[in-house]
């Protein structure tokens, strides 16, 4: 992918406010953790759990007590920039930003042309863990998330080598598809159908896990779409759109339930399998057209 070095107000880099990086493993089970109702990164809760705790039991998965009062977060609200020339991931972060204006930009444009107001998110960079303003405290194992109470998404750095060592996604437009992804659901809070899907859930338990489904199979066609805005501009080079599709492959609900307990369970599946990742965010991106995501018709998975 082709970019440009920039800057924006609405990235906060807190990295170097806190502890060192976590290690994995050793956290207790969580007893009520507030989670973010966007969900992470296309299934990062659970590709975390798996990466570092090695999954859960029955064929579903436990969540390490990432989101909790007892998780270890930086003791300032911010932290003075990192001088570039000492920055050992300055490329990466670089990249990030670049990333997440361009698809800030992609969305208010489409909100303002339709003649609806945007809200800009913001994007903010820590290491080891974080304290957020509506989703309580995260450790690095919830991986890159977005909290719908503050309309902020959250992105440790070092996930860029997890995905590329961990799930077998390397590539920068398999992370630029994470951070659009996690933009998808920015998308959701300001239309309203993250809020919808939130009471309906509480409404109806037993379908709660179908409409994460539907929720996160949306995210991933609005990355689609944001994928065609840069297809339109020239900016795609060869074997971007490949790394992608290896990004929502490698992050289907089947396949890390395959790896982490050697079955698959339909049933507990909250993101999506990786056909059905796959297939919807290849449909944003041959249509170009947020109207082509709806994931909640009743005939639609």
């Amino acid at each position: 992918m082709k970019w440009r070095r920039t800057k924006s107000r609405d990235v906060i880099d807190q990295r170097g406010a806190g502890p060192a990086r976590a290690p994995g493993g050793g956290f207790s089970m969580p007893g009520g953790m507030a989670l973010p109702t966007g969900g992470g990164i296309v299934g990062v809760l659970i590709v975390l759990a798996i990466v570092f705790l090695g999954g859960g039991g029955d064929g579903g998965f436990q969540l390490p007590d990432a989101f909790s009062p007892q998780a270890q977060a930086p003791g300032k609200p911010s932290a003075q920039p990192i001088p570039p020339s000492q920055d050992p991931q300055r490329d990466i972060k670089n990249f990030s930003t670049y990333v997440f204006v361009d698809v800030q930009k992609a969305w208010k444009g489409t909100f303002e042309s339709s003649g609806q107001g945007y809200r800009d998110a913001k994007l903010v960079l820590y290491d080891g863990a974080v304290n957020t303003g509506g989703c309580g405290h995260a450790t690095s194992a919830v991986g890159p998330f977005y909290c719908p109470a503050d309309e902020r998404i959250y992105l440790d750095l070092t996930f860029y080598d997890d995905m590329a060592n961990q799930l077998g996604a390397p590539g920068d437009f398999a992370w630029a598809y994470v951070i659009a992804h996690e933009m998808g659901h920015h998308v959701q809070k300001l239309t309203g159908t993250s809020d919808e899907v939130e009471r309906e859930s509480a409404s109806n338990p037993d379908d709660a896990n179908e409409l994460s489904v539907r929720l996160e199979l949306q995210a991933d066609c609005y990355a689609g779409v944001w994928a065609n805005t840069v297809y339109a501009k020239g900016d795609l080079e060869e074997g971007d759109i490949d790394e992608a599709f290896t990004a929502t492959e490698a992050i289907g609900d089947d396949r890390l339930q395959k790896q982490a307990t050697g079955e698959v369970n339909p049933d507990t599946f909250t993101h999506g399998s990786s056909e059905q990742r796959r297939s919807w965010f290849d449909r944003g991106y041959e249509s170009g057209d947020p109207g082509a995501c709806d994931t909640f018709s009743p005939d639609s998975l």
